[in-house]
């Protein structure tokens, strides 16, 4: 009986935009040589940010301090120390604009909407697809929980070579999954089309195909069938939690509708929000959620995501817990004994002492690398494994950075050196499971990082020699 193939870039195209991918399948293997699959693993590029950073003293403690979130994926990364952006010796700039601007670029911003050049994600991109992307692909994914508005360069994370973001920001699960997913066609009276479109399903509109590739006729063998019908049923559930669509009684139960503010709400004159604990991570986990899924469909091969901006103002509140221990009790206004911005999470930044406990401060970095770590595990399932054994994110090289490596911001080479770097091992070219003391640059970090996976051109002036950080290559 001969073999049965379809293409890894086989898709569900339904009316209109909507576009649903399978996941890698047996039968998209495309050749196999001494018995082994073989297959083009794609290259992946991706900024992860979150804001405020680390101070550099609670980074020595590694794992057993405000790290020990990321433990459990301690051989998929390799995490580097003493990063320094290259214009923490100059005067005049503040770690809120230009370290978060300068993360992932390493240069200094272009004003307040424009960044300095390109992001790693965007030079790889372009290396590798010169002429553009494949019609299947979103060229470029940006997305991300954040509330402090003003400069740009707070929240996005992805920029072109001329310093132009590469995407807009998708801040909504509901605009995510419509970025990712497409729309459903509705027509009528304006005010008749939010009712229409919450009672129809993107899937509604690829009903043939999926019965299709799941029934009788299908080219798949009966274990491809059952996955790809999980996999479509698990699109339906994040698409009922963004868009509160009826509830299937068969299927999981919906989180509470989001009470997420945006937009001028979410920054009101810079004095900051009252937020829960329980609201920032649903809220986060559902857009980390689809945007790891837009990755593990192969919609999404580039792109930045982004938990919490730079110089983030919430007032937070809850019980923190992490692996089956209270961390802290959040309450940051009462504990600030402050209303308004004074009142903020951000101002533990500037408190901090290196000879104190900053027991606040650390909570909240402890939560931050909780909430990245998520998505990452996110990529790191089994689900997301690959035709090489590896998982997507062992295969991509996912780089998650910050704003600050200091915060109190009244030492200028303080708070932009010893900023806290992770990346992932892009295939086997970046080496991964331990952590680094590098007293290196970012920019040569950065295109070292590029070197790594091929791409020829550098950040940064052209005068400016390159020091490779050879401690990074296998």
């Amino acid at each position: 009986m001969p073999e049965r193939k379809i293409s890894r870039r086989t898709m569900l195209q339904g009316v209109g935009a909507v576009t649903i991918g399978l996941p890698l399948l047996e039968e998209m293997l495309t050749t196999r040589a001494c018995g082994a699959p073989q297959v083009n693993i794609p290259m992946r590029a991706f900024n992860v940010f979150f804001g405020l950073g680390i101070p550099a003293p609670l980074q020595q403690e590694g794992f057993e301090g405000v790290l020990e979130p990321l433990l459990p994926l301690r051989d998929k990364l390799m995490i580097l120390r003493g990063v320094d952006q290259i214009r923490c010796d100059r005067p005049g700039i503040n770690a809120h604009y230009d370290g978060a601007t300068g993360a992932f670029t390493a240069e200094p911003p272009d004003g307040e909407a424009k960044a300095g050049g390109a992001s790693i994600d965007q030079m790889i991109r372009k290396t590798h697809y010169p002429q553009g992307m494949p019609p299947h692909l979103v060229p470029t994914l940006v997305a991300g929980t954040f509330f402090r508005r003003s400069r740009v360069g707070r929240y996005v994370h992805s920029y072109n070579a001329d310093g132009t973001v590469a995407a807009a920001m998708q801040e909504s699960p509901r605009d995510l999954f419509e970025r990712v997913f497409g729309t459903v066609a509705v027509s009528g009276d304006e005010s008749d089309l939010r009712r229409k479109r919450l009672k129809r399903s993107v899937l509604d509109a690829v009903v043939d195909q999926y019965r299709h590739f799941t029934g009788e006729t299908s080219p798949l063998g009966a274990t491809s069938r059952a996955r790809v019908a999980d996999h479509l049923e698990r699109i339906r559930e994040y698409e009922q939690r963004a868009f509160a669509l009826e509830r299937d009684p068969n299927g999981p139960p919906l989180p509470p509708e989001s009470r997420v503010v945006r937009g001028g709400e979410a920054d009101p004159g810079g004095e900051g929000i009252d937020i829960t604990l329980e609201d920032l991570t649903t809220e986060w986990r559902l857009l980390a959620d689809l945007y790891a899924l837009a990755i593990q469909t192969d919609r999404a091969r580039y792109g930045a995501l982004t938990f919490l901006a730079a110089g983030e103002r919430i007032r937070l509140k809850g019980k923190y817990e992490y692996a089956g221990r209270t961390v802290f009790e959040f309450d940051d206004s009462a504990q600030r004994g402050a209303s308004g911005s004074n009142g903020c999470s951000h101002e533990w930044w500037h408190a901090f002492d290196e000879k104190k406990r900053n027991e606040q401060l650390r909570a909240h970095a402890h939560l931050k690398m909780r909430e990245v770590a998520y998505f990452l595990q996110k990529l790191a399932s089994q689900e997301c494994l690959e035709a090489n054994g590896k998982t997507i994110l062992e295969n991509s090289l996912i780089t998650i950075s910050t704003e600050s490596g200091d915060g109190r911001h009244n030492d200028v080479k303080r708070e932009l050196s010893g900023i806290f770097h992770a990346v992932s091992g892009a295939n086997g070219r970046i080496k991964t499971g331990d952590i680094l003391d590098l007293g290196a640059e970012g920019i040569d970090v950065y295109n070292t990082l590029l070197t790594a996976v091929g791409v020829s051109r550098r950040l940064g002036p052209a005068t400016r020699e390159h020091q490779p950080v050879e401690a990074l290559r296998t």
